[in-house]
Order: C-alpha cells, then structure tokens, then sequence
C-alpha cells in the first residue's frame, strides 16, 4: 500500500480520525483538572574531605569523595536521613511514602549532589528540602565518624539552598494537551487505516476495480428522499442525481460501438442495492434522448417496477410466456416519451425456467425489433439463477453496487456467476454514494443560474407532486 492510498483512506475516515482526537485531547484535558498539582523545591550538596593541606591529601580526598558520593546519593532517601525530618516538620507520612517525593541525582563525574522533593504545596516542598538540608550533613557526619573523639573526614556543604517555587511541575497543561492532540491523530488514524484495511464493503470506484476489469460506468450519489420519489429524472430532472442518471445513460450509448447492446439486464448482488430504481431512471433517460424503449419487469418474485411507475400489473410477461396473452397485449405506453413498460404479471412457482425458456428468447427477439433498446430488471445474483440465465441470451448485464451494502466478496460472486455462463457484464453503476465520498465525480458543477434555482426548489415541487392524484388515481375517478 502506497502513500496515496493511505492519504485515500485518511480522507474516507475523516471524521473517525477527528472523533478519536477529540476523544483523546478531551481525557487529556480531563485528566489535567483532576490531577492533584506538584510544586518542587531543589537543592544541591557538595561533598569534600575535611584535611586537604598539600596536594597529594587533596588528589586523595578528591578520590575518596568520587566514591563516597554515590552512596550519600542513596542515603538521601532512606529513613536515616528523613526520619528526623518527618518528626521536625510534624508529618503524618512515613520515611517510605516520603521517600518517593524525594529524588536524588549525582552529575557524572562530581561531587555533587542534585536534590529535587515534590508536595502538595510550594511552602511545603521548601520546608522539606530546607530541613533535609540541615539532617542529612549530620547524618553523614554521624555515619563517617570513626570515633567519638575524632571528627568526620567528609565535609557536606549546601551550595544552592532550598527555594520556594510558585509555579506547579504538574499537571503541565500544554504538554498534556499537545501529546493527547498528536495521541489522538496517531490513533484515530490507526484506526481509521484498521477500519478501512478491514472493512470489505464496496464505497467508490477502487473497491470495484479491486474485484473486476469491468468498467464503472455510473455513480450515483446518495439521496435519503429516493423511496419517497424514485423516479427522480421525472420528479426534479435537474437535480445532481438525475444528471448522473444521464451520464450513465451516455456511458451506455458509447459502450463497445462495434457491437453495442441492446438487450441490457440490470441486475445485482443483493437486494436494497437500486437496481429497480436504477432501470427505471435509465430507461426514463434513454427515452428522452428520442430512442423507442421497452422496460421489462423481469423480477417474477418480488416485482415493485410498475409500483415505481403507477401502472397497472394484471398481465404481463408470465402471461405472454405461458401463452396466454400475446405481446401486443401486455405492452403499456408510459407518459409522453416513447418509453413502454411490460410487467410482471402473475407470479409463477417456476421463475428461472419461464425466463430461460424459449418462450422468453422470442420474446426479446420480436422486442429487439421494435425498440431501440429493451431493459429488463431482474433479480439479484446472489439469491436466484434469474439474471445470469437472462445475461445468455441478451446483449449483457450492467451491475449495480450499493455503496456501503454489498462487500467486494459478494460483487465478486455476483460477477462470477454471471461470467460462469458466459454472461457478457458490460459495467457496473456504483450507486448510493454519499455526497461527501462523491466528490471525485460531482465537484465540477456546469449549472446555470436558473437550473440552481430549480434545485434548490426541488422538495417543494416534489411535494405538489405527492399531493397531486397518481395516474392509477386518475384512472379510477375517470371510470
């Protein structure tokens, strides 16, 4: 995976990465106000030999200390040396607990002795170092003393004394905030690449080239009022959606010219993907471009085309396929484009082999030859046999690939099943993008002033079309 890709899938996980830096900077700043505040107050030791009167004592001296100081370094902390502070200073801890707000530190090559105590308080750090201070010299001298007679030969001299420090080492507020900020960014971003790496649905245009060579001829973009009005190149035919619409019904006119299909199935993995929207805005497309279109309801299961469209669904293609009607019969004008819809009919017991039947070969062949193009909306791939049996005898299938509903695994199978049969899959329409994904295909708008307006006035027009009487409504009041 190169950089672009990782860049790619930053900006799929945006919003993942802002969440969990936010999340982060906000424990971190909580943590900041809960935690209790530290002052410290330092002090520093020198440690020398007592006789140094000619240079040799003194180069000896220098030696004796070198080693001695480390293990004054330990004394510091140890009850020796804070026992008596605790009892000067009158306080309720122990020589440990106490220990561990003392540190002591010897610069490398030295005599001396850095000290750093940590409290609750400013006052109280200064009086802890100050009177350490004062015991730890006498707890040397007292240690180092061979008798009571002789003195001590090393000589502790306090050479920075105890300070009051008004500023707090901790909680450090900046600090906190900035690792939480680059914390957070690190992780968000993990866990976006995690998610992305692990996620297998299909979302754009490189999950679909992932899984085939076939190319995507279409994308869609996401519109939560599609149920509401699915026939949107009717219903708001300036609106971003219809013009994708468009642009994958121009797509399709220029797909392989030398042998350019005019029987397409319009098919897809799973069901809830688009497709029945999908075939009938492309057919509603390629009637208006002037070519003579026949839309077929070839979902003998769950048919919802002529629901979409309001027309009437007593005979259909099952009929004509059983004989019981002829063609002629069952073919339905829609509005005022040269557009004609067939339905499904009755639904049979036997789907798969009404439509692979040589019954249904004839029909497309007398439909072939009436209309320019002739679409049939068929099943889903991965449930029922009922596309990849229709891909065989028509001019080939179009995929459609709801983003974020079916995985490149499924895609995948669908496609298969298709090539298994030697099914000819012309392209896949990625549909359901969201607007925020979308812009590698609608950035770029060429409206004018007026078709602007005419979107911006979309809900409202298509409201007045809710409320004005459907064709079937119309129909029933006239009779």
């Amino acid at each position: 995976m190169d950089l672009q890709a990782y860049v790619r899938l930053l900006r799929k996980g945006w919003r993942l990465v802002v969440a969990v830096t936010l999340l982060v900077v906000a424990v971190a700043a909580l943590l900041t106000v809960l935690t209790p505040k530290q002052y410290q107050s330092t002090l520093q030791f020198f440690v020398s030999t007592a006789d140094s009167t000619d240079t040799s004592q003194l180069a000896q001296g220098s030696t004796f200390t070198q080693q001695r100081v480390k293990s004054y370094q330990q004394l510091l902390t140890t009850p020796k040396v804070l026992a008596p502070v605790i009892s000067a200073l009158h306080l309720t801890t122990t020589p440990e607990a106490l220990s561990q707000r003392v540190t002591a530190t010897v610069p490398p090559d030295t005599v001396l002795i850095n000290v750093v105590v940590r409290d609750a308080s400013p006052a109280g750090a200064a009086a802890i170092a100050g009177k350490i201070a004062t015991e730890f010299p006498k707890s040397v001298a007292e240690i180092e003393r061979v008798s009571d007679k002789s003195p001590s030969p090393v000589k502790i001299t306090v050479v920075q004394p105890a300070l009051v420090d008004l500023a707090p080492i901790a909680p450090r507020p900046t600090r906190n905030l900035g690792l939480g900020l680059v914390l957070g960014l690190l992780l968000g971003g993990g866990l976006a690449v995690l998610r992305a790496t692990l996620d297998n649905r299909v979302r754009d245009k490189s999950d679909v080239e992932a899984v085939t060579d076939a190319p995507v001829v279409g994308a869609i973009p996401f519109d939560s009022d599609a149920p509401k009005h699915p026939l949107i190149v009717q219903a708001d035919p300036h609106s971003t959606r219809a013009e994708a619409f468009r642009s994958l019904r121009t797509n399709l006119q220029f797909l392989d010219v030398a042998n350019h299909p005019r029987v397409i199935v319009v098919t897809s993995s799973l069901a809830g993907e688009g497709k029945t929207t999908t075939t009938a805005n492309l057919a509603l497309t390629l009637a208006q471009s002037g070519a003579r279109v026949c839309l077929i309801e070839g979902d003998l299961r769950r048919p919802r085309l002529l629901d979409y469209l309001g027309l009437e669904g007593a005979v259909g293609i099952t009929d004509v396929l059983i004989g019981r009607v002829a063609l002629r019969d069952v073919i339905q004008p829609f509005g005022s484009e040269s557009l004609s819809v067939i339905g499904a009919g009755a639904l049979p017991p036997n789907p798969s082999e009404l439509l692979g039947s040589t019954a249904m070969r004839d029909v497309v062949q007398q439909l072939q030859g009436l209309f320019d193009y002739v679409l049939v909306d068929a099943p889903p791939l991965l449930p029922v046999t009922d596309a990849a049996i229709l891909s065989t005898f028509t001019g080939g299938a179009v995929m459609v690939a709801g983003s974020g509903i079916v995985t490149r695994d499924q895609l995948a199978t669908a496609i298969g099943s298709l090539e298994s049969v030697n099914g000819r899959v012309l392209g896949v329409v990625l549909n359901r993008i969201p607007r925020s994904a979308a812009g590698g295909y609608y950035d770029y708008s060429y409206q004018t002033d007026a078709q602007k307006a005419l979107e911006a006035d979309a809900p409202r027009r298509r409201r007045d079309r809710v409320d004005a009487p459907t064709r079937r409504e119309r129909t029933s009041a006239e009779v």
